[in-house]
């Protein structure tokens, strides 16, 4: 969100965002002090943001959400060591003040819709009342309020904790580079690159909005924002060139779902995982980088296909296009050297924080190459954007350690990740369903990156686990144990029945294992590379299928904000968007099943090129189109090839099932040109 107003509120706004920069790039302080000034910060953002109140109740109101929350974390932040000394006995006034700042932030997060408040409350009412009233493994004894109060502020698992301080640093920092790009001309430049690139191209106007949701979500940290962003300019463009309204918005709200998956930034998500996963954040995009291009190239050959249906025709509006250069000297400077200098800092080593806050610094300087030179009018609405935009969704991160915080505190992470393992049935795929399933349940109430947090907690261990377990049934099966790990598997198995007795026995062995043993065989037998590997590829998964609620109904937040803006059917908006982000769905199971994580380039170019093979045949199988109608016989062909392709363990199936895709997608090419061919092989 932009203003132009350069008034006391914008000029707060800027302080803001001047202490967080203070706080990470100049500071010593501690986690725990940083959480705290970054929500006493952002509640008082609220004060100004939305548009100050013009009445007295409206100023009374305001000054009791966003004033009063900030003092109370500024009196704990005060009374630290004092509550240490005293041996972690709450005073009467600290009491009062931790009780303040959780109502807020539960208040706080219910701006994003009521349904994440009441989520906060039952999960915390959980481990205070109603927990001990269930029978099984679900149930909880019930823990003193003091003892949930204390757990729920003064631990890493709660509010001002690890979630608060990565909302603190790296989301802020981020999205305040995000609002210098905005403020230097980087959005006018992404439009009009896109529009050189794919303005000449048959369906072109639906790639330009491709690539703009693209380039955009590298920077952007909301969906929905990315979407009213490049949406105003794309959706109608489409619609001028002959898309349908409900397609034109549907590809708008796919591809702005896939900026969350596009580095450097991934919506805060990649510096979530390197948190989670305790992996570098260079590793992150490394790793996501090729998954989140075939997103796109999935995205566009469902363009390409649509304007091939409709035949639509390129259309020379008989303007003067500017060329490359031109429009990099009129915008695109800033970009460049902000995106290309932040890239190398990130491989040269910098921390994201220090990264980030450089970034910052090279958009101000190349803008003066450009027309848009940014002085200090600029720079101060620059600040004052970035705490504007970071306001909701940093307070949201902070709230959310409280379901963190029940889920760590009760064991219910744990608990809910046995059930996985146990519904699932070590099978991976019907695993992935049921994060699928979870996330698209949680995503009604929570936006994505909290959704991703809590799905993390409850599901990553499950997956990694199943997953592990599978790796180490070869080595089992045919007793090709290193001699140092002989002793652990004697151990639980003492009689050999599950070792060098063939693949049932060996799966019959770990099954039958109970939980801790299977995590000691685990971490024992498979070396810590590769657990590593998994539980990055675990929580990567995780966070594809937890943007599933942007375009699957009947929520869909993405879709609807596109349908408005294309004046289309939501619903069928959102179902239309759904069919096209189906990548969503099955890049997940290729992180597992193919080497596209491996990180070696040339073995993860080839899982690229497996899951490349698998999206192309499984579009023109669904869609039933490539140049013209494709046959029935081979769209079920393609079908089969590409669910083999995707998930065969056998280098000779997947490598017969590529043959297959490759020659059949070549007859769908080739055959338009050969009308003689007879109708049962015609497409």
């Amino acid at each position: 969100m932009k203003t132009d107003t350069l008034g006391p509120a914008t000029l707060f706004l800027a302080v803001v965002s001047l202490i967080h920069i203070w706080l990470n790039l100049f500071s010593l302080a501690s986690l725990q002090v940083l959480a705290l000034l970054h929500f006493a910060a952002l509640s008082l953002v609220l004060l100004v943001h939305p548009a100050a109140p013009r009445t007295v109740a409206g100023w009374l109101g305001r000054i009791l959400i966003s004033v009063v929350p900030a003092a109370a974390a500024l009196v704990l932040l005060g009374q630290q060591d004092a509550f240490h000394q005293r041996g972690m006995e709450f005073s009467s006034v600290e009491l009062f003040c931790v009780a303040i700042v959780i109502l807020a932030g539960i208040y706080f997060a219910g701006r994003n819709g009521l349904l994440v408040s009441l989520i906060i409350v039952a999960f915390m009412s959980y481990a205070l009342i109603w927990g001990k009233y269930i029978d099984g493994p679900l149930g909880f004894p019930g823990l003193s309020l003091e003892t949930v109060l204390f757990r729920s502020v003064y631990t890493d698992d709660g509010m001002f904790g690890s979630i608060a301080g990565i909302s603190a640093s790296f989301v802020f920092m981020f999205i305040l580079f995000g609002a210098f790009l905005v403020r230097s001309g980087a959005g006018d430049f992404i439009i009009e690159m896109a529009q050189l690139v794919a303005g000449r191209i048959t369906g072109g106007p639906g790639l330009v909005a491709v690539g703009a949701s693209a380039m955009t979500g590298t920077v952007s940290g909301s969906a929905v924002a990315n979407t009213v962003t490049t949406g105003v300019v794309t959706i109608p463009l489409m619609k001028r060139s002959g898309f349908p309204a409900s397609f034109a918005a549907a590809v708008e709200a796919s591809a702005s779902t896939g900026g969350q998956l596009m580095p450097p930034v991934m919506g805060a998500g990649a510096f979530l995982i390197a948190s989670y996963t305790q992996s570098d954040y260079s590793t992150i995009i490394a790793l996501s980088m090729i998954p989140a291009l075939l997103f796109f190239f999935a995205i566009a050959f469902n363009v390409g296909i649509e304007a091939q249906r409709l035949n639509l025709k390129l259309e020379d509006d008989g303007q003067p296009r500017p060329s490359f250069w031109q429009i990099v000297r009129r915008r695109g400077a800033s970009f460049i050297v902000a995106m290309v200098g932040l890239i190398w800092l990130l491989v040269a080593g910098f921390t994201p924080v220090y990264a980030s806050g450089i970034a910052i610094c090279l958009v101000v300087a190349a803008s003066w190459l450009t027309e848009n030179p940014m002085g200090p009018r600029q720079v101060i609405l620059a600040f004052a954007d970035g705490a504007r935009n970071a306001a909701m969704i940093g307070l949201l991160l902070v709230a959310i350690g409280l379901v963190v915080n029940v889920l760590a505190m009760t064991g219910l992470g744990a608990t809910f990740s046995l059930f996985v393992v146990e519904w699932a049935g070590g099978n991976l795929l019907i695993a992935l369903v049921l994060v699928a399933v979870a996330s698209l349940i949680l995503g009604m109430g929570l936006p994505v990156t909290a959704a991703y947090v809590v799905l993390a907690t409850l599901c990553a261990p499950a997956l990694t686990q199943i997953v592990a377990l599978d790796l180490l049934v070869g080595p089992i099966a045919t007793g090709t144990i290193e001699p140092a790990q002989q002793a652990v598997l004697a151990l639980l198995d003492p009689h050999q029945t599950g070792t060098g007795q063939g693949e049932a026995a060996a799966r019959d062995f770990l099954n039958g294992l109970s939980v801790e043993s299977q995590a000691l065989l685990i971490e024992q037998l498979l070396d810590p590379a590769r657990l590593a590997g998994l539980t990055l590829a675990a929580h990567l998964a995780i966070f594809w299928l937890s943007q599933d609620s942007n375009v699957t109904p009947p929520v869909c937040l993405t879709a609807y904000a596109a349908a408005a803006i294309a004046e289309s059917h939501p619903l069928r908006t959102g179902f239309m968007a759904w069919k096209i982000s189906k990548p969503i769905y099955l890049m997940p199971i290729a992180f597992f099943t193919t080497p596209i994580l491996s990180g070696d380039p040339m073995t993860m170019l080839w899982g690229g090129a497996i899951s490349l093979c698998v999206l192309v045949a499984l579009i023109v199988a669904i869609e039933g189109y490539l140049l013209r109608p494709v046959n029935p016989l081979i769209r079920a062909a393609l079908c089969g090839a590409g669910v083999i392709c995707l998930l065969a363990d056998d280098p000779l199936w997947r490598g017969g099932s590529l043959g297959i895709i490759v020659l059949l997608v070549g007859l769908c090419i080739l055959l338009p040109k050969r009308p003689e061919v007879p109708r049962l092989f015609s497409i």
